[in-house]
């Protein structure tokens, strides 16, 4: 059947860079997994429905229309076979509040065997996102983005309460990408 692994981070916190070096590492050492992002999924579904133009627009959707595009997107992903690391945000700011990215019923079609959480300190976040000229992310400050790490690390142990996967923390600091890629594959493997 294979592993389901969800590996979530804050915007700007360098969890795709992390996700796509340990899958190439791991590649070379004969461990594959299929990585999925979740977004990407719940906007292809969007997109096809003529509901938005990019992906930043979707966390401004109507929450009723949020979850049917998470539950189309984990019924897609469950179905996968074989090692497979969903990509995705624990929680996602949305003007009314925090959106958990895996409710309930998405945690129920997926399953996953672990969660891990990409952080970093927040001052290298907001110097990420700054940088960062391919994504239109609404300005938050170090607060903001503390709050937000915090809020995704309660939301994490929620998902493990429910699924009954454990939780890992991956520091993704700059300048030390090789360690956080060591650090994720012995999780992987």
């Amino acid at each position: 059947m294979g592993k389901k692994v969800v590996i979530t981070g804050v915007p700007g916190v360098g969890k795709t860079t992390v996700i796509n070096q340990t899958i190439s590492e791991l590649a070379s050492e004969g461990v594959e997994y299929q990585n999925i992002n979740f977004g990407s999924c719940m906007f292809d579904v969007a997109s096809n429905q003529g509901l938005v133009q990019s992906r930043d627009e979707m966390r401004k959707l109507e929450q009723a229309k949020q979850r049917e595009l998470q539950r189309n997107a984990a019924q897609f992903i469950a179905k996968t076979e074989g090692n497979v690391i969903i990509d995705t945000h624990c929680t996602v700011k949305t003007p009314k509040g925090y959106l958990a990215g895996l409710p309930e019923w998405v945690l129920k079609e997926l399953m996953p065997d672990i969660v891990v959480l990409v952080e970093t300190d927040e001052d290298q976040i907001l110097m990420r996102r700054m940088g960062d000229e391919t994504r239109i992310r609404d300005a938050e400050g170090y607060r903001a983005l503390c709050e937000h790490q915090q809020f995704n690390r309660a939301m994490a142990a929620s998902y493990a309460m429910l699924t009954g996967c454990t939780v890992k923390v991956v520091v993704n600091a700059d300048n030390l990408l090789e360690k956080s890629v060591e650090e994720l594959k012995e999780i992987l493997r």
